[in-house]
């Protein structure tokens, strides 16, 4: 692949200490077309982040000692809002919440497997269309292009999860949304029923765009889903 290729292609850090395992990965991304950039721990990882502005980051949940998680939260605190993809070994509720609640998009297991891991990595890398469309509701603005939203005049950042569950959720004001609707429509698979990754999230947005104090917007309808309605 040409190196002008390669500078159009969209970039991807991974932060991966097994070094065979870096390799599987980066061929496999750049045979997809993708620009991977490998970095060996997490102290690497986090200046490659800034370093090399990537499109999305891959983080193994164990980095030779180190924490994916401890990682993935660092990251969000400092205003990272790539997509972040977590490497997991199991697959039980309280590692998937344990991920989630990181700052971590979405995960996948190991044993690595090509085909899985390229589809969520395309899921992430979507092409987005220019979109000057604006979603509104009481107050509340999400900008569509730029994919921030806007409450009472501060400006709120998201994550890429908690805009497509905000975006959901404002394409489909005052209509009740059971968890089913929200799983398929957001994340696009299911989860486990005992599972409770929406609920996580809908924490997150509630922190964020009531942050200052204002009402209540995403309401729970008990042992249904989720409603956006005035209170």
């Amino acid at each position: 692949m040409s190196t002008s290729a390669l500078d159009q292609s969209p970039r991807i850090l991974l932060i991966e200490t097994d070094e065979g395992l870096a390799q599987h990965v980066s061929f496999d991304l750049k045979e997809s077309g993708y620009d991977p950039v490998v970095a060996r721990d997490a102290t690497s990882g986090l200046r490659q982040v800034q370093e090399v502005q990537p499109s999305l980051v891959i983080i193994d949940w164990m980095l030779a000692g180190e924490s994916g998680l401890r990682l993935c939260n660092h990251l969000r605190k400092v205003g990272v809002n790539l997509p972040l993809l977590l490497m997991m070994a199991r697959d039980g509720v309280d590692d998937r919440v344990a991920c989630l609640e990181s700052g971590a998009d979405d995960y996948f297991l190991k044993p690595y497997r090509t085909e899985e891991f390229l589809k969520l990595v395309r899921q992430y890398l979507k092409p987005t269309s220019i979109d000057t469309e604006q979603l509104r509701f009481d107050g509340l603005v999400l900008d569509l292009a730029t994919r921030a939203a806007v409450r009472n005049e501060r400006s709120i950042s998201l994550t890429a999860k908690e805009f497509e569950l905000l975006k959901y959720l404002m394409e489909h004001p005052r209509e009740v949304l059971t968890r089913e609707q929200i799983l398929e429509n957001v994340w696009g698979y299911d989860f486990l029923g005992e599972s409770n990754v929406i609920e996580v999230y809908i924490r997150y947005l509630r922190l964020k765009i009531e942050d200052d104090g204002a009402k209540r917007l995403i309401q729970t309808v008990r042992g249904v889903g989720y409603v956006l309605r005035e209170a």
